[in-house]
Parts: structure tokens; C-alpha cells; sequence
């Protein structure tokens, strides 16, 4: 995603995007990158579950305080 932005915003070429991959593809190896990003997605998952639970929590307490 920020990798995306970047590449848009014109910070970074495709040449420098296809060495991160290459780099990434050697340090982890290429059967540990979906497990990876499986543990980053659930990640995502859980603190996106944790905000919208935070900000309903905000909304009923100031209903009732009011």
C-alpha cells in the first residue's frame, strides 16, 4: 500500500520497486512471504475491529453523558 503511494507520487521507479521484491523474496524466501502477509492482513483486521469498537464506545458515552 505505502509502497503504491510512493510509486504514484512519483518517489520511487519500477526499477527501485522491482529490487524491494527482490530484496524481500531473499531475506524471507518465497514460501514465507504468504504467511507473512497472512499474519500482516490479521493485523490490519484486528486494529481496524479495535478502532471501530473504540469509536463506538465513544459515541454511546457521550450519548449518555449528555
Amino acid at each position: 500500500m505505502v509502497l503504491v503511494s510512493l510509486v504514484k507520487a512519483g518517489m520511487i521507479g519500477p526499477q527501485q520497486v522491482i529490487i524491494i521484491i527482490v530484496l524481500i523474496v531473499l531475506l524471507f524466501g518465497a514460501k514465507k512471504i504468504p504467511e507473512l502477509m497472512k499474519g500482516v492482513g490479521k493485523g490490519i483486521k484486528e486494529f481496524k475491529d479495535a478502532a471501530n469498537s473504540d469509536e463506538k464506545g465513544d459515541k454511546e458515552g457521550k450519548e449518555g453523558k449528555s
